[in-house]
């Protein structure tokens, strides 16, 4: 599963628009919007806030992450 994919599965589980989780980044909406389209990788500080948002094991997401990484 690409990290695109997992960030999108987890917003929709928890129920929030992609402007509350930019928010939480301090990043614009278009730009998460990228990062759910594959469009824009997410950096590991963003990975580790990102985790923690949606209540998401953190050794997990930067693990999927690093996938997309290499």
């Amino acid at each position: 599963m690409l990290i695109a994919d997992k960030l999108k599965q987890l917003r929709e589980e928890v129920k929030q628009p992609q402007k509350r989780v930019a928010a939480a980044l301090n990043i614009d909406t278009a730009t998460y919007c990228k990062m759910e389209k594959w469009k824009y990788l997410p950096n590991k500080e963003q990975i580790i806030l990102l985790s923690d948002f949606f209540k998401y094991d953190c050794e997990e997401m930067i693990k999927l992450w690093l996938i997309d990484v290499a």
